[in-house]
């Protein structure tokens, strides 16, 4: 049977991690799905770890870097609806039946964003993140304020040639929402958390790499407004304040952890907690 849903990972010499993040992929329920890994560091790599579930499609070939290795497991991708999970994140209980049955409703949309929690690396959950509908000039000019764990999108979209710009290594991810909104794709945001993003301290997106990129993404899409940066940022600010991303929330957790490795532990997370650490603001 052809998986209703692919999920592509990146990897390189991250087998720890890799482990707990193909467990997350595997275990949705309610949907067929398959978890293409891209492992650029050699056999020597994975540490022994050969993967027995048949959904999970191993490829170990060099590559010129993150972007690259995407590009080459979306190649592979057979399902209709795509995402992108990194080695550090993973997805919550019922996220990919929840994003399949949205798709299947709203044949219209093209992509959707949702929430994601953010933990540490031993599973606890630090604070939340409510995903908006990104904006062209915010994107641009300020930063990217989705997460691509969290994001899925229609194969249809590979089909008409948008892949990440792998001439990035850092925020691509920006790169090809751009081009998304250039192109009018449809996007639209589920309130729900689907996924959690584990802060390590060494994230690429928070590093020097990322902030020498963000010239260049303006470059390439304009500077037009530039002066205007900081009316995006409020514009931005009040739009998460209206979706009520700033309101106290207090939800369970379900994560794998290097604790418990081979079984979910639920954690709750309670409060104000908003705020990301600065490495990560957003």
């Amino acid at each position: 049977m052809e998986p209703a849903i692919s999920i592509v990972t990146p990897s390189f010499r991250q087998t720890d991690l890799l482990r707990l993040c193909s467990r997350s992929v595997l275990d949705q329920a309610g949907v067929e799905v398959e978890h293409i890994v891209q492992e650029g560091g050699g056999p020597e790599a994975l540490g022994g770890w050969q993967p027995e579930d048949v959904r999970l499609r191993l490829a170990v070939e060099p590559d010129r870097g993150m972007y690259d290795a995407i590009n080459r497991g979306l190649r592979k991708a057979r399902g209709l609806i795509i995402g992108h999970l990194n080695c550090d994140e993973q997805y919550l209980p019922g996220a990919l039946l929840r994003v399949h049955r949205f798709f299947e409703a709203h044949p219209e949309i093209e992509v959707v964003f949702g929430d994601a929690v953010l933990i540490d690396l031993d599973g606890r959950p630090l604070s939340y993140r409510r995903i908006l509908p990104p904006k062209w000039n915010h994107t641009r000019h300020a930063h990217l304020g989705t997460l691509t764990c969290s994001t899925f999108f229609r194969r249809s979209l590979l089909e008409r040639g948008f892949f990440y710009p792998d001439h990035y290594r850092a925020i691509g991810d920006a790169a090809l929402v751009l081009q998304w909104i250039k192109a009018g794709v449809t996007m639209t945001a589920l309130r729900v958390p689907l996924a959690a993003f584990t802060f390590t301290g060494q994230n690429l997106g928070a590093s020097a790499v990322a902030a020498g990129e963000k010239a260049i993404l303006e470059q390439e899409f304009g500077t037009d407004l530039a002066r205007l940066r900081p009316y995006f940022i409020l514009q931005h600010r009040l739009r998460k304040v209206l979706a009520g991303a700033y309101w106290p929330r207090r939800l369970t957790v379900a994560v794998y952890s290097k604790r418990s490795p081979e079984c979910r532990e639920t954690r709750m997370l309670s409060g104000w907690r908003h705020r990301w650490p600065a490495e990560l603001a957003r």
